[in-house]
């Protein structure tokens, strides 16, 4: 007797997205941990001109990212934009082989405009057009978008690992592995990176749909996309300002800067090794307890985390503290793209991640990191931390009351009937 076609299990395509996160992580980990000792070492620029590299790069994502945000809703699931960047990504190595250096001997402040614009074109405005297209295919697919962001984790580690041991070897090696890098990622977007067309519907229909600029209007009329913004402000931004100095804090737990160097790098690892385990069950968790109910808790625990630090007598207390931030990354990443599909509209999914996760969040890091740093000059690291983690606790707070619950079947959360 034939089998009901209808009762046999839906083939996914997953596996060429978690490499497809594992390409593109690996690529955005290089540059965030290496490019700073490339740029003193062998570029030869002084503390100002390298710091202008990174301003350029956060300064032009906040017209990169609304761009490929809309961009995005209108493509859903074509693949210009993301085949662009991708291609883009594989030119990291010559620029910086063939082109940094000439352009260098024009002006140090030329150089460092144009390195800004191209790196902020792939990774600080590219960063979301990936992840929305991932999310978008997960729910297509019926694939947990966190088990494919799994990739994007163990290529934290490989790629700190891997990308010391050939900086050593060839400072421009780690240029031209993000060539390589972005070369297997443009072929698995062409040949492997399968949408289930059938399923569009669920993850804002075809490019064909029409979007115009009036429903992206409609966002910022929404009570809830503000509260949103206020949330990632109030929370994710801090993370990244309480974690940009963590180091220098930590290492006053040791007699000597190497002792506390090494421990914060083997810590670190852990942490990252912390997060990869916690990216499997972390979907099923969500699922469990809503995508909404994940965002409070990854406050709750982040304001305990800040003011905890603040607060602890001890190396072993701060260490276990900081470990906590490998489930808070899951936590986080798995809720906010769950939670975007199911409190709004669908079809302009890319366009409120790439607003209030990343755009908001950049414009905060940007002002905080300023305040924050005056504050550990004048005040120091504890009462800092009291006022970042207090901050926090007053916004989750907020959260919890004002934020709106997402509907659980448009989020991946449970099947529809």
């Amino acid at each position: 007797m034939d089998m009901d076609k209808s009762a046999q299990p839906k083939k996914k395509d997953f596996w060429g997205f978690p490499l497809t996160h594992f390409t593109y992580f690996f690529q955005w980990q290089i540059i965030n941990g290496y490019l700073t000792l490339w740029l003193e070492q062998v570029g030869h620029l002084n503390g100002a001109t390298a710091g202008m590299v990174f301003s350029m790069m956060a300064g032009i994502s906040l017209l990169f990212q609304p761009a490929f945000g809309v961009i995005s809703d209108k493509l859903v699931f074509k693949k210009n934009l993301i085949i662009t960047i991708a291609v883009a990504s594989m030119l990291i190595g010559p620029y910086f082989q063939w082109c940094f250096m000439p352009l260098l001997g024009i002006s140090p402040t030329f150089v460092a405009i144009v390195t800004g614009i191209f790196l902020s074109f792939i990774f600080n405005g590219g960063v979301s057009v990936i992840e929305q297209y991932v999310q978008r295919a997960a729910l297509a697919n019926g694939f947990e978008y966190g088990h494919s962001r799994m990739g994007g984790s163990l290529a934290g580690m490989v790629a700190s690992f891997v990308g010391g041991q050939i900086f050593l070897m060839a400072p421009n090696s780690i240029f031209w592995a993000n060539s390589v890098m972005g070369l297997c990622l443009t072929l698995l977007l062409i040949f492997s990176d399968k949408i289930h067309m059938e399923n569009a519907a669920a993850a804002g229909g075809t490019s064909d749909a029409s979007l115009d600029m009036s429903q992206i209007g409609q966002i910022f009329r929404m009570r809830n996309f503000w509260i949103l913004c206020l949330f990632y402000v109030g929370t994710s931004a801090l993370y990244d300002v309480f974690d940009q100095q963590f180091i220098i804090f930590f290492k006053t737990f040791f007699d000597t800067a190497a002792a506390g160097t090494a421990a914060y790098s083997y810590m670190t690892t852990a942490q990252i090794g912390l997060e990869f385990l916690l990216m499997f069950p972390m979907p099923w968790l969500i699922n469990k307890i809503g995508s909404r109910n994940g965002l409070i808790a990854y406050g709750v625990i982040l304001a305990a985390r800040i003011i905890g630090s603040a607060l602890a007598p001890n190396l072993a207390v701060v260490i276990i503290l900081r470990l906590l931030a490998g489930f808070e990354m899951p936590l986080v990443l798995v809720s906010i793209m769950k939670y975007i599909a199911g409190a709004f509209d669908v079809r302009v999914y890319a366009t409120v991640y790439a607003l209030a996760s990343n755009f908001a969040k950049q414009i905060s890091v940007f002002i905080f990191s300023t305040v924050a740093g005056n504050w550990y000059d004048s005040i120091g690291f504890q009462h800092t931390y009291m006022i970042l983690g207090a901050i926090v606790a007053v916004v989750t707070v907020i959260a919890a009351f004002t934020l709106k619950k997402e509907d659980p079947v448009q989020a991946g959360e449970i099947s529809a009937k």
